[in-house]
């Protein structure tokens, strides 16, 4: 081959080399950049809040509504550091659902006080150790990557804590910032209750639950039984006659004060009545609050709570 030939050639794949050299750097240049936390607040903000039993719609500072709502979720005699760790929650969640403004479109206003809707708030519960713990935190949230993270907590996970998928058969967004599988030894704290439950459930409202929650008609209830459980071993999946329902959809359906949880350990037809055996109390999805409190026992700050049931989130102070 002629030199110049060569030459060329050589020249050719220089400039091919530059170019994807080049191109490399600008597809580095425009990953999508991590979203930025959220913006510091000059004040402490104020919200409005529609009173659902009166209708009156009021102006409240953000910290003395979080002091209702911490007072109304837990019990207001426990470690401050306990009620702390709820205070972050209790705000995270305020402003991720102010955010996506669900109440807004109900009320017109930022938050309500019903549990159904918002959260629990009871201002007559406040008592020194709320004030404390609402102040120690003040202004804090918990973030993932740049986002107010889905502020899941329920009474008593059973000892092991599930995903957003088990515990809530939640799929709408990515919650890879839950921990499942926490082990934190909440039963050895606990109510009674909590530790092993049992309820009879007449077989007529269990039909009409099913038929809610599935359109499917279990036709006469003779049998059920679990079809499917989650890593935790929550029951996902129910057998009710001839219908298999979704073990979250279902436990609401019935009602969360019946069905206290999803970690059943025996499901049977006994007598007119769905005869549920369990432990545990809620969904277990994220901080269980008597694991909370078991925490706190040991010294633990309210972010080291936190972040024992949540990973690879940050704890910030916006006010």
């Amino acid at each position: 081959m002629p030199m110049r030939r060569l030459a060329s050639t050589a020249v050719a794949l220089t400039f091919f080399s530059v170019l994807v050299f080049s191109l490399l750097l600008s597809s580095c240049a425009r990953k999508p950049q991590q979203k930025p936390a959220p913006e510091r607040f000059k004040n402490e903000p104020e919200i409005s809040l529609f009173i659902n039993d009166t209708g009156e719609k009021k102006q409240i500072k953000m910290e003395e509504y979080v002091a209702g709502v911490v007072a109304a979720e837990m019990e207001p005699t426990w470690p401050v550091n306990a009620l702390a760790a709820q205070a972050i929650l209790a705000r995270t969640f305020t402003l991720e659902n102010i955010e996506a403004g669900r109440v807004k479109k109900l009320h017109g206003t930022d938050a309500s006080t019903s549990v159904e809707e918002f959260q629990a708030y009871d201002p007559t519960r406040i008592n020194d150790n709320v004030r404390q713990a609402v102040q120690r935190t003040r202004g804090e949230v918990a973030t993932y990557q740049g986002d107010y993270i889905k502020a899941w907590f329920s009474a008593c996970d059973g000892g092991v804590s599930a995903s957003a998928g088990e515990g809530l058969a939640y799929f709408k967004s990515p919650t890879p910032y839950i921990k499942a599988g926490v082990k934190d030894n909440c039963l050895s704290i606990t109510t009674e209750e909590n530790k092993r439950w049992q309820k009879a459930i007449p077989l007529a409202q269990v039909r009409a639950a099913v038929k809610e929650v599935s359109g499917q008609d279990p036709g006469d209830i003779t049998a059920a039984k679990v079809t499917q459980k989650g890593p935790s071993g929550r029951a996902e999946k129910i057998q009710i006659g001839k219908a298999v329902v979704g073990g979250p959809a279902l436990r609401l359906a019935l009602g969360s004060d019946q069905v206290r949880s999803m970690l059943l350990e025996d499901v049977s037809v006994q007598g007119g009545n769905l005869v549920l055996t369990g432990k545990g109390f809620g969904h277990g999805v994220g901080m269980c609050q008597w694991g909370a409190n078991l925490l706190s026992k040991s010294k633990k700050s309210p972010e080291d709570i936190v972040k024992f049931y949540f990973k690879d989130i940050e704890i910030q102070k916006l006010w």
